[in-house]
């Protein structure tokens, strides 16, 4: 029996300030694919922990944003010459455990970008009712049906990787990541789906639901008028 390829592609966790959770995540993620660690301006051990799991490590000297992570990763990944990357938080939100769902729809489909897809009802209530909103809003913005726009839990192909207005993006935090959907569909590119764990911590959020909430809107609106230039 042919030995089986190995995906050409990365792991890619964009990381602020958690030194308590990387080193577990990267070390599940490892098993999957190699591991890359975009420190975003952290002030503990973030990096340390994730080099001592076996990751690469790539730094910003102060904190940027998730999406300024993200995009950091998204140059390494290309300039490796990679297919694809799957992106997931660091904090232990995202199992690793379900990469495999997503390297087999990627080999099925060849979706330019698959979307790790949660279950709402398990979310706490202000998690559920936004993200619920969230949904409708993002939905009726676009012209089409997208089930979960703010999941960080996804496979990202090269074709979206590569295009000019991903790299260029000037979002910085969570609104990147909605763009995103925003951009391969104005692209044409192709969106699938996968169901992933919906995993939340007793510890207490970072999110601030009205602040969050305004710019959502915000991004959805200017994700609209992008879907129909």
């Amino acid at each position: 029996m042919p030995k089986k390829t190995q995906p050409n592609g990365l792991a890619l966790i964009p990381a602020h300030n958690e030194e308590a959770h990387i080193g577990a995540v990267a070390e599940a993620a490892k098993q999957h694919l190699a591991v890359l660690v975009v420190d975003d301006g952290s002030s503990d051990g973030t990096a340390q922990a994730a080099e001592a799991a076996g990751a690469s490590v790539t730094r910003h000297e102060a904190n940027q944003g998730k999406g300024a992570a993200l995009r950091s990763g998204f140059r390494a990944a290309l300039e490796q010459g990679c297919d694809f990357v799957i992106t997931l938080d660091a904090d232990g939100q995202h199992d690793p455990a379900e990469m495999p769902a997503f390297l087999e729809a990627f080999e099925v489909t060849q979706a330019d970008l698959i979307i790790g897809r949660r279950d709402f009802r398990q979310m706490p209530f202000i998690r559920r009712l936004s993200n619920t909103l969230g949904t409708v809003l993002f939905s009726w913005a676009v012209g089409r049906r997208i089930p979960d726009n703010q999941s960080g839990y996804r496979l990202i192909g090269r074709r979206l990787l590569e295009t000019e207005a991903v790299l260029q993006s000037a979002e910085a935090g969570f609104e990147f990541e909605v763009e995103m959907i925003a951009l391969a569909i104005k692209e044409g590119l192709n969106i699938a789906w996968v169901p992933i764990k919906t995993i939340y911590r007793d510890e207490k959020s970072h999110i601030q639901p009205w602040k969050h909430l305004k710019k959502f809107i915000l991004v959805s609106l200017r994700s609209g008028d992008m879907t129909k230039k």
